[in-house]
């Protein structure tokens, strides 16, 4: 079945899809060769889908693993369209930096869209789960929540974890299997609040508090610290924070302090004319290279 998804003029497939490293992780699934994103999608009770998303120049071409109903179908658009920020209003971020000769390929070439999974408390997991860890490691952790806990699509593709079933697992599941280490207790916690009610992380997405306010109620969460809430925040559209880590800082002493180290306060300093979206131009600056031919 193929559904087709209109795209806002200045939208890039490519840059969204690389945007970060989710596209690295299940349910996600990247063939950059034929430039497809495949993911497995929980359709509210009824089977799960997996869909493969193409673009063309006016459009996104979603295949379907089987025929859906309407309701299905709606679903599966909403999830798409969340997923790739298509109802995201960057225009203000683009006429900042129209002028800026550093950054005027931005708009240029459609990127400022970060890739996000459909719910925030997906995207919550796989933040706790890239913490002082190696990317294989993420990767290894997420690998194992999807494949143990996911529910199965017809073509035998699994899709994330719903909280209520990772908070029907033990502590030790999540230290055995998912390999979670000290992050298993907190993996633990976050699924018995999501599940019983008691933490609406899902209403962090159009949440009334200013940014400082809700990163605050974010840090409430076991696991997450400033960096985690920070570019957690960006994937809800809010671009304050620069979420430095050491892979941050290191890319901004290669490419704009002639490789010399720097303190957090001189990057502050550099991406503060960006105002409100200072997050996301330094997110774009340090990953211009990560698509060929930029």
């Amino acid at each position: 079945m193929e559904i087709t998804i209109p795209i806002p003029r200045e939208f890039s497939f490519k840059r969204t899809v690389i945007s970060h490293g989710w596209c690295q992780l299940l349910p996600f699934v990247i063939d950059r060769e034929n430039w497809r994103l495949t993911r497995t999608l929980d359709l509210n009770g009824a089977s799960p889908v997996t869909i493969s998303i193409r673009a063309t120049k006016r459009a996104l071409v979603v295949d379907a693993s089987r025929r859906l109903s309407q309701t299905a179908t709606k679903k599966v658009v909403a999830d798409v369209r969340h997923m790739l920020r298509l109802d995201d209003n960057i225009e203000e971020f683009y006429s900042l930096i129209a002028d800026d000769t550093d950054f005027n390929w931005i708009p240029t070439q459609g990127a400022g869209r970060l890739l996000r999974s459909p719910t925030v408390f997906e995207d919550l997991v796989k933040m706790i789960c890239t913490t002082n860890c190696s990317w294989a490691l993420t990767e290894k952790m997420v690998t194992g929540l999807v494949e143990n806990l996911g529910r199965e699509s017809t073509n035998g593709n699994r899709t994330f974890p719903t909280p209520e079933a990772m908070a029907l697992m033990p502590v030790k599941f999540y230290v055995n299997e998912v390999r979670a280490g000290y992050r298993s207790e907190y993996l633990k916690e976050l699924a018995d609040r999501v599940a019983s009610g008691a933490l609406d992380v899902e209403g962090w997405f159009k949440s009334p508090l200013n940014t400082s306010d809700l990163a605050k109620e974010m840090r409430d969460v076991k696991g997450v610290g400033p960096y985690a809430a920070e570019n957690l925040l960006k994937l809800l559209g809010r671009y304050d924070g620069l979420a430095l880590d050491s892979w941050t800082r290191a890319r901004f002493f290669s490419i704009r302090n002639k490789g010399r180290k720097a303190t957090d306060k001189k990057i502050a300093r550099y991406y503060s004319r960006f105002k409100e979206w200072r997050g996301l131009a330094l997110w774009c600056d340090v990953t211009r290279d990560w698509l060929d031919g930029s």
